[in-house]
């Protein structure tokens, strides 16, 4: 395997394609990087900004710069001893007029060749789907969209297709017949009998009332595209056949002012193959499986060898053409058997290739070992290495100032499952609907399951998915759920007891059948009904998580903002060290190669915003009488309800106090875009919410007091007595936030795992959640700053390191402990990717205040050290540096040498069973050492 040192993650767009990515190959390899990791690189729709909204897997999206380009990108990558980390995308599709494969769905049904590509419940219980493909992209009810003429008949060299603004639906064959077909007898006075443009038209249109005739033949799919250009031929060729044509469209498209002129075209669209509805419609009632909640993309049958086939085809092309090593498999929680699938890609990839997953993992949850992978995309270290840093200690104190502060506090649980059934009710109840039919149909000879009511099983089915403790299981053979998820399924359903007390016969009916237990409905020819309900539940809880957790209870959870991330558990308040060692020996122990990730396209706040953050922790007395003094300051610009209510209400402006410490440029002057990037992630963080807006039905009031006060809180002038005292304090935060923000770097280079850089993280990383982070990278500044740095470093170590302390607001001093720590990573790769992991014990006044590890392989040896919570004994603007640190020493294990290189410093430390931390920290805040 070509081993993977570390990534560097590019979002790559119209605006940064191959040939600007290709340009900044030699920076990359400078810096220290082996991979660059590239967001999908696949034909998505046009003017797409993140690439995941696929509508050819085939083909390499031309607005990157096409497959051309993607070579010449590979080609000066390996010209600088790099290589690509692909984001694949297996789960989903754009459900889109570009995809030219769910358009043939839609215009041939079940009968086209790309049927079995999508996840399609061609079988529906409801009548109106079955045999449809649900389209449910109307700004209003069909009816409505319909008679205010949106809905519009159209004709091009593609067809005949049902427009809806930029959406095209394609019409089945037999449509072409009942639009054109009728009375031609304006045609033939217009054209006369001779002509032979008549006998074309007439013989095009006979061929295709041929060619829908048959019932049960195979389906002429090649004949009906020739008929197709034939009628294209004479439509542009002959005015009179083109005037013609035109005229039957107007009048099956209607008037405005007449709805029974639309009643043609109703009886039109009620023939074919899709079946247009408000985009609301399918909350309640879907015949497709989505993409989280997003009805724009449409899930793929991966499973299928040809699907399979299809949309890796061109990555695997690639893979064999050596211009990819590294894969990232994005959302395997959606496929119905990550397993099977990711065996079959390692199959189709080869043992040489490097694969992560996008998976979330809970605390103490474990990775299937059974996967044929070398780990996550990295979330469970971002939490890990970020909750480290913070006060675990002052948790309780924490809950009971944002409880006086914001109102009382929801228990954690209940907050998470009422956020759960909030999602189910708004946005998944057709799922869960479906669900519920697939266990009824498959408990009908069982009477133990014969009386159990749809309506039960819905009530129930919401309960335990909104209780499930984890993203999903991953069941898929009559062998049933492994240990850990038995305990999970039973967790669930004890806790759906609990909530709902009347329906405990449905409830235990449910937990035999995700056990795969012994009912009856077990046995024999319906145990396969029963795995596919299984296997289709499991795909629905990960979501559910998503939309309901990650997406809506981590704007509303705000004890300690900087805890609010993917997979994280806020409730928890942080890990003790003891934890984050148990965490890294686990890693170096089972998933040594998993990535380690602090910052990605999905996170909710910078890395740095969060090591900011979490300083709060360290003085929650400090927090609680400043949270008290703005909120009296800023009392007069917020609005009021005519209820009374406050606008933004505590919760909202707790929230707001800390994103603006958080997200405060460093240094002495502000942006001009700070206030509007504030503005717009307010926005965005309330619609989240969904407390007083949303997505759906914009509450304009609510969102416009947002505003107002954020523009009146940030207002310049010496009016403004809020600035004057929160200037002063996000001052102290950002400098200690610094030191958390470099102390977690180094952690991320030396932990086991693989370092992955976010793009433009090399600085200071204060951005908020997408897009605020997908924002364009000064790379040639970056670029100039490491130029700065490596001449500085090889003329005098000691100078340079004092420069950049003095410096932190730039941010140099981040770029140079990646550049450094990554070069010694690079000559000691066997240390770091196959070492072991021992916690170094801490004595000493300030013991509680260092993070320390060595990492040991054949003989050569590797030291970390970083410091934390360094407030306590500290001064703001005091480097914590030198004889600060006292008497605090770490204490060696036996069997380490006694001479060690600080290689951050290219210092030489002599240390026998200790070493202090004046002489470890003595130049620079963090300490990798290498045994001589």
């Amino acid at each position: 395997m070509k081993t993977v040192l570390a990534t560097y993650r590019l979002q790559l767009n119209k605006d940064f394609p191959f040939a600007r990515a290709r340009g900044i190959a030699p920076y990359l390899s400078r810096l220290g990087v082996s991979h660059l990791y590239a967001s999908p690189v696949f034909k998505a729709r046009a003017g797409s900004l993140h690439g995941y909204d696929v509508v050819d897997p085939a083909v390499i999206n031309p607005e990157l710069g096409g497959e051309e380009g993607l070579r010449e990108l590979s080609a000066a990558l390996r010209s600088s001893g790099l290589s690509i980390m692909q984001d694949i995308v297996p789960n989903h599709m754009a459900y889109d007029s570009e995809n030219a494969m769910i358009m043939d769905v839609l215009e041939k049904g079940p009968n086209s060749a790309s049927r079995d590509f999508f996840d399609i419940d061609w079988d529906h219980m409801y009548e109106n789907l079955r045999g449809r493909l649900l389209a449910p992209f109307l700004g209003s009810f069909y009816g409505e969209a319909l008679e205010n003429g949106e809905l519009r008949l159209a004709y091009e060299e593609t067809g005949l297709s049902l427009n809806y603004y930029r959406l095209r639906l394609p019409l089945r064959m037999e449509s072409y017949i009942k639009v054109f077909g009728g009375d031609i007898a304006p045609l033939e006075r217009a054209l006369g009998f001779e002509k032979p443009e008549l006998a074309n038209f007439i013989g095009t249109v006979s061929m295709l009332k041929t060619l829908s005739a048959p019932a049960g033949a195979e389906y002429p799919a090649e004949q009906f595209d020739h008929a197709k250009k034939m009628l294209w031929s004479l439509y542009t060729g002959a005015p009179a056949v083109k005037e013609f044509m035109d005229g039957q469209i107007a009048r099956l498209n209607g008037n405005k002012d007449d709805p029974d002129s639309f009643d043609a075209l109703d009886e039109l669209v009620s023939t074919q193959f899709f079946r247009p509805s408000y985009w609301k419609v399918a909350a309640e009632e879907i015949n497709y499986r989505r993409f989280f909640t997003i009805n724009e993309l449409i899930s793929l049958r991966i499973e299928d060898q040809r699907v399979f086939d299809y949309v890796h085809g061109a990555v695997l092309k690639l893979v064999s053409d050596g211009c990819v090593t590294a894969f990232r498999v994005d959302h395997v929680d959606g496929l119905i058997d990550p397993q099977r699938y990711l065996a079959r890609l390692r199959a189709a990839a080869g043992p040489d290739v490097y694969i992560a997953v996008e998976k979330i993992l809970a605390p103490g949850e474990e990775l299937p070992a059974a996967w044929p992978i070398q780990g996550t995309t990295g979330y469970d270290f971002t939490n890990y290495a970020n909750g480290v840093f913070c006060r675990h200690e002052n948790g309780k104190e924490f809950s009971r100032l944002y409880s006086r502060f914001a109102g009382p506090e929801i228990p954690y649980e209940d907050l998470v499952c009422a956020k759960k059934r909030m999602i189910i009710s708004r946005h998944l109840a057709g799922n869960i609907d479906n669900l519920a039919h697939i266990i009824k149909k498959a408990s009908a000879n069982d009477r133990y399951g014969r009386d159990i009511t749809l309506y039960g099983l819905r009530r129930a089915l919401v309960e335990v998915m909104a209780n499930f403790p984890v993203y999903r299981t991953y069941v898929n053979s009559e062998h049933g759920p492994s240990g850990p998820e038995k305990v999970y399924i039973r967790s669930a359903v004890e806790k759906a007891r609990l909530r709902l007390p009347g329906f405990g016969y449905e409830l235990n009916f449910i937990e035999a059948f995700l056990m795969l237990d012994t009912h009856k409905s077990l046995q024999d020819e319906n145990k396969t009904d029963v795995l596919a309900f299984v296997m289709n539940f499991q795909q629905y809880t990960a979501p559910l998580m998503a939309k309901g957790f990650e997406d809506t209870l981590l704007y509303i959870h705000n004890t300690l903002t900087s805890l609010n991330e993917v997979g994280s558990s806020p409730n928890l308040f942080g890990f003790t060290l003891g934890e984050f060692h148990d965490f890294n020996r686990n890693r170096a122990g089972f998933w040594p190669l998993s990535m380690n990730a602090t910052a990605t396209h999905d996170t909710k706040r910078g890395e740095d915003v969060r090591a900011r953050i979490n300083v709060l922790s360290e003085f929650p007395e400090e927090w609680a009488a400043k949270i008290k003094t703005w909120a009296k300051l800023n009392a007069a610009k917020k609005r009021k309800r005519s209820s009374g209510a406050e606008m933004p209400d505590r919760n909202d402006e707790y929230f707001i106090y800390q994103t603006l410490l958080g997200a405060w440029p460093a240094g002495s002057t502000v942006p001009g875009d700070f206030s509007d990037r504030i503005k717009a992630y307010v926005i965005k963080a309330v619609r989240e919410a969904q407390i007083h807006t949303n997505w759906t039905k914009p509450n304009m009031e609510y969102e416009g007091a947002c505003i107002s006060f954020l523009e009146k809180a940030l207002a310049a002038g010496a009016g403004n007595k809020f600035l004057a005292d929160f200037k002063p304090f996000c001052e102290k935060l950002s400098f200690y936030g610094a030191f958390n923000s470099l102390s977690q770097t180094l952690l991320k280079i030396a932990a086991p795992g693989v370092p992955d850089l976010y793009q433009g993280a090399e600085l200071w990383d204060l951005s908020l959640v997408d897009p605020d982070n997908r924002r364009p990278v000064d790379f040639v500044r970056r670029e100039a700053l490491l130029s700065e740095i490596e001449s500085s470093y090889a003329a005098e170590p000691a100078k340079l390191l004092a420069g950049l302390l003095s410096d932190l607001p730039s941010g140099r001093v981040k770029l140079f402990l990646l550049w450094r720590a990554l070069a010694v990573r690079a000559g000691l790769r066997d240390v770091f990717e196959k070492g072991g992991y021992t916690p170094l014990a801490v004595e000493g006044e300030h013991k509680d205040s260092i993070i320390a590890f060595a990492r040991s392989f054949e003989g050569r040896h590797v030291i970390a050290a970083v410091p934390r919570f360094i407030s306590g004994f500290t001064e703001a603007g005091t480097l914590p540096l030198g004889e600060l640190w006292k008497d605090t020493r770490l204490i060696l294990p036996e069997g380490l040498p006694g001479a060690w290189t600080e290689t951050l410093s290219a210092r030489e430390i002599r240390a026998g069973r200790e070493v202090f931390a004046a002489e470890l920290f003595a130049a620079y805040p963090g300490a990798l050492l290498s045994a001589k």
